[in-house]
């Protein structure tokens, strides 16, 4: 199957918006783990906004109310709404898919997921 593919990134002051796309070609598995992470220079990855077995999306909290996690099936498509942005959430951004059919908590770890996408950068800057 090809690897996700990212789309949306870019630059925005502070306060803006902007919407990440993901498409995955070949993961139809609509109640495997599936979501966004991130990686900030000189830091480790981290989950953004997560989907589990469940369907329940976790976000992290310092994006709770301000980002939105939402999910295509048909298109096999992933999408994050980012709103009201700040400086600390410049990174980069990856899409991740997975086969395995896990809980919330397992989900928020990379090494569950299969297939990760290119990454495309978000910069805020002040």
């Amino acid at each position: 199957q090809a690897r996700p593919v990212e789309s949306g990134g870019g630059s925005v002051q502070a306060g803006g918006s902007l919407r990440l796309s993901c498409v995955a070609s070949g993961y139809t598995c609509s109640n495997c783990c599936m979501g966004w992470f991130r990686q900030a220079p000189g830091k480790e990855r981290e989950p953004v906004a997560t989907i589990d077995y469940y369907r329940t999306t976790t976000y992290a909290d310092s994006v709770k109310g301000r980002f939105t996690l939402t999910v295509d099936n048909p298109k096999n498509a992933l999408y994050l709404q980012m709103n009201t942005l700040q400086p600390d959430d410049t990174a980069m951004y990856y899409c991740a898919r997975s086969r395995n059919q896990y809980s919330a908590g397992r989900c928020q770890r990379p090494a569950s997921y299969n297939a990760w996408g290119q990454g495309t950068q978000v910069t805020v800057s002040s």
